[in-house]
Formats: structure tokens, sequence, C-alpha cells
């Protein structure tokens, strides 16, 4: 399979949300082509809606070298970089970025992002150096890629108070023990001596060594580990942790009100929820589907766009951000306003690439030009249009006429124009003689489509065929005109000219050169394609090639012989 076939695969599985599939899909891509900077900055970002921050990186460094000129390698690079909490280095990989495309909106964003989270208060956890440490140590790095070891640390760097939540977690310990020096003793570690080690002392950086306890005493349970100054909980914090609790515990009941579809107790559980605790945006989004189920949908966008304000604050998950957006997205449809609806959902996309969200930006964006449409509409001046189309194809102008039919069709669609076959009539004789065949035939057909009893529509389709060589086609043409108006002389007039050029091609007298051309014309027709790669007509034209006298007995077969016409008429064979 090649490196494009493989890559749309990758953003196919991308568009649906399975990043794990899109990471396999990119990196086999770029076993085939090693070079190509658009796989790692695809990967790159797959890995970052995982949260494999680590890896992200390198494939957006590696995006880099490979297109130093690439604007979006270095939204790529910030976007790792921020993931990873190091934001003095992605407002960095964001400015370098603005520096090739001044007006990307995204690279714009994540600057602003980056720098507001400079700007707020820093905690030892949020400190760059933190992930420098992790990155460099082999047990720091292979934390980095475990997802919910990524969210508590994510958490910590939010509120540092948060860690009492996550010390009976040994991947929390290595992060003190690496990060910031703190070693606590685990009753995994190799390196910290058994009280009976040692000449029966163990030691801390804390405390002298003391003499070997009794041995009644050595049976007792080693003491709890003694956490640092920087580990133990204040009133304060013990306070938060509490209401924290409580403000769960809230959101789960007005949860269940929500599923029983009673809003009101729902929205006075999330009120509560808020009223306990400030760090946590899913209670506004919470809050924010309640007020849509009620059709309250200016309260809804309200507290959408406040979820998304406290969740960059927060640092939140992006798919929660994104999530928020959309939400505020269905609203404003409901709102009938569907151009914000569509900025909107178009900003949901840019921070989690959802397959729903883009299914309902696709929706909104049908629904908006339709709606347009519909504004267009207005007869009267259809009727000026068309007369300027007229005009100009009588002065042989015409695309003047064109573009005059075509406005005409746009101010009075079929929809509510039931004349509007006419026009299609017009545009099919002005592309005519512009020799815009294929767009003539398109004309044609939706002539004939609106109005099958209209023999005209007949006429221009078989003259643009004519000229486009297709003989065969035109008598098909004229004589399904020549149905409905037996008398019709522009119908009579062009049946005898398809059948004189088919003619003279049967009795030799068109130049090798014609023949050459026709031939070409025919070969790129599906439907003679499809008769040539018949195995029955492939043994049938064998057959007449070897034994011509022998193969007569196959123009017996109806279907046969209609076939061999066909090849006839488009020139593919000759009778003599």
């Amino acid at each position: 399979m090649s490196a494009d076939d493989l890559k749309a695969k990758g953003n196919a599985a991308f568009s649906a949300g399975n990043f794990e599939d899109a990471v396999k899909y990119f990196t086999e891509a770029i076993g085939v082509d090693p070079s190509n900077h658009v796989l790692y900055s695809n990967r790159s970002a797959a890995h970052a809606s995982l949260k494999h921050y680590a890896a992200a990186l390198s494939d957006a460094k590696k995006c880099v070298e490979l297109r130093p000129d690439w604007a979006k390698g270095y939204s790529r690079l910030g976007a790792a970089y921020y993931g990873l909490t190091d934001f003095v280095e992605a407002a960095e990989a964001y400015e370098k970025g603005l520096g090739l495309d001044p007006s990307n909106e995204q690279l714009k964003s994540g600057l602003s992002e980056a720098q507001a989270a400079l700007a707020r208060p820093r905690n030892p956890f949020a400190s760059p150096e933190v992930l420098r440490k992790l990155l460099t140590d082999p047990r720091g790095k292979a934390l980095l890629e475990q997802p919910d070891f990524m969210r508590m640390f994510s958490d910590v760097q939010t509120n540092p108070s948060s860690i009492n939540m996550y010390l009976q977690d040994p991947r929390m310990q290595l992060l003190l023990e690496i990060a910031l020096g703190l070693k606590m003793s685990r009753p995994s570690d190799t390196d910290v001596p058994h009280p009976a080690a040692n000449g029966g002392a163990a030691h801390s950086r804390h405390e002298e060594a003391k003499p070997a306890p009794a041995k009644a005493e050595a049976a007792k349970p080693a003491p709890e580990p003694e956490a640092g100054p920087d580990v133990d909980m204040t009133d304060e914090e013990r306070d938060t942790a509490a209401r924290k609790a409580e403000a769960l515990r809230e959101k789960e009941a007005g949860n269940e009100a929500y599923k029983k579809k009673d809003f009101e107790a729902a929205i006075l559980h999330y009120d509560k929820a808020l009223e306990l605790y400030q760090g946590d945006m899913t209670f506004l989004t919470n809050r924010a589907a309640v007020f849509f189920e009620q059709g309250n949908y200016e309260k809804c966008i309200a507290d959408c766009d406040a979820a998304v304000e406290k969740g960059r604050e927060l640092r939140a998950d992006f798919k929660l951000i994104g999530k928020a957006l959309c939400r505020k997205g269905n609203a404003l449809m409901k709102l009938g306003r569907l151009e914000d609806a569509i900025s909107v959902y178009n900003k949901s996309l840019m921070e989690h690439r959802n397959a729903d969200t883009l299914a309902l930006l696709n929706k909104t964006e049908k629904v908006l030009k339709e709606k347009r449409e519909r504004e267009y509409i207005d007869m009267d001046l259809a009727d000026v249009e068309r007369e300027k189309g007229n005009t100009a194809f009588k002065e042989q102008r015409y695309p003047e006429a064109v573009q005059a039919y075509q406005e005409a069709l746009k101010r009075g669609p079929p929809a509510v124009n039931p004349e509007a076959y006419k026009l299609y009539s017009n545009l099919a004789a002005c592309y005519t003689k512009l020799g815009a065949y294929p767009e003539g035939i398109k004309a044609a057909d939706k002539c004939i489509e609106l109005k099958p009893d209209f023999a005209k529509g007949y006429s221009r389709k078989g003259t643009l065929q004519y000229f486009m060589k297709e003989y065969d086609k035109a008598i098909e043409t004229y004589q399904k005109g020549l149905e409905l108006e037996p008398d019709n002389t522009e119908l009579q007039d062009g049946l005898q000219r398809a059948i004189e050029a088919i003619s003279r091609f049967a009795s030799g007298q068109a130049s090798a050169e014609e023949v050459k051309e026709r031939q070409a014309r025919s070969l790129a027709d599906p439907e003679i394609q499809g008769i040539l790669k018949d195995p029955i007509m492939q043994q049938v034209l064998r057959d007449f090639q070897e034994d011509p006298r022998g193969a007569q007995k196959h123009l017996r077969t109806p279907e046969i012989m209609a076939k061999i016409n066909k090849l006839v008429a488009a020139g593919i064979i000759q009778v003599k």
C-alpha cells in the first residue's frame, strides 16, 4: 500500500477519534515515505490526542527538521510542549510559526494560551524543569506515556494540594523523587535499608541513626512513610478537598436527575456543585446540557462560554473544551444563528477532531447554503436576467449570456420556476456556441430531466453529441425527440446529419486522422469500454476475425447484435 493510501486511512481514523489506529497507519506510511514531513505532523497530532506528549514532541521536532519553513510544524511543536507544560518552549514554537504565517489563527490562539499559562501563579509541578527531569530519567519518561498518570500529573499541576489524593500511587511517589528530590520509603524500594541491616539501623535524610530495636519491637509493622513538609495538608487544603468531594457528589446527583428528565432538580445540584468547588468545568457543561433540553439556549451558550474559559484556565482536556464548544454550536443552531454555529463548530474541531462534530458542521453548512438560496429567490429579477441572457445571445456575447442565464436560475430555481427548463435549454445553446460541449450536455440533460416532453431539449443534446463525434448517441437522442414530435424539422435534419457521418466512416471516406480521433473518443466512453471488456463479446469479435462466415450465428442474438451495432456506430469496428 502506498504512503498516500496509508495516510488517507490514518486521516479517516483520526477524524473518527480512533487515535491508536491513526498512529498505526501514519507509522506505516512513514515506513514507506520517511521524508514526508506531513506524516510526522499527523502522527504528532494523534499522539497529542492520546496525551502521549513526549512522542508528539519527537514527531513535531522531526517535522520541523524536515520542513523548517512550514508553519503548521511549529503549531504541532507548540502543542506538544504545551501538553508537557513547558509553556516557555510552547510560546517560542508558536512565535516561530507566526513568523512564517502571521495570519494563522491556530498559531495565534496557541501563543495566547501559552502566554496565559506563563502568567498564572507557578507551582513546583508546573515548572518546565520538572518535565526535563522526567524526560531525562528512563523511569520518568515511561510515566509520561501513561494516560492515567498524565491525568494525575495534570491535576497536581493545576492544583498542587490535590497530590494528597495520589500519594498512595507508587508513580506519584516516583514523581516526587525524580522531580523534587523527595525520597519516600516504599515497600518495593530495593535501595531503602531494612531495619535489621547496617548494624540494625535505618538511615534517612531527616534522622540520625538509631539503635537497633529489640526483637519484640522488630516484629512491629514498619511505620507509615513520613511525608516531607511540602506534602502536608493545611487546613485550607483539607477544606478544599472536602468541598471538591461534596461537589462531585452533587454532580452525580445532577446527572441522575438529568437522566430522569427532572431538569429543575438537576440544575439545583449543578448550582450547588459550582458553589462548593470552582475547579471543574464539567459542572458548567452539564448544566448547559440541561438548559439546552429546556430550550433555554441563551443560558446554554453562556454556560458553554464560561466552561471554555474555565477549561483553559484549568488546562483541561481538549476533548472537554471541544465538547463545550460543540454544545454551544448546537444551541446557536436552534436559535437560527447558522454563521455563528459554523464558526463555533470549526473552533471545536480545532480543539478535538470529532466525527460527530464534523457531521454537524457539514449539515449546518448545507442548511445555511439552502437558506441563502431561498432568500435569494426573486422571480421579477429572474425575468430581468433571462431577458439579459436572450439579448446577449442574439448579439453573440455568449459568455455574458451564460452568466445571465445562470443568475436567472439562482433567482428562479426549478423548485419555484416551472419554466426553468427553458433556461437550461438556452444554456445548452450557449455552451454549443462556445465549444464547451460537456457543460452543454449537462445543461441539456437537466432540461430533459425537468421537462421530458420538451423536444427542443433533445435537439440541443443531439447537436452537442454530434459535435463531440458521438454519432451513435446523437442518433438515439434525435430519435427520442422525434417520438415526441415526428414532424420536427430540426430533429429530422440532425438525425440525417448523424447518419451521414456514420456512413462516411463506415464507407472509409473519413480520413485516417478523423478515424483515429473518433476511435479514441469512443474508447473513452464507459459504455464502449464495458462492451469490449465483456468476455462473451471478446469471443464474438475473435470469431468474426477468425471465421467471419461461422460467426454470423451470433447476429441472431438480439443482445449481441445491439452491442455490435454500438461498436460499428462508434467506429470501433468496420463492416465491409
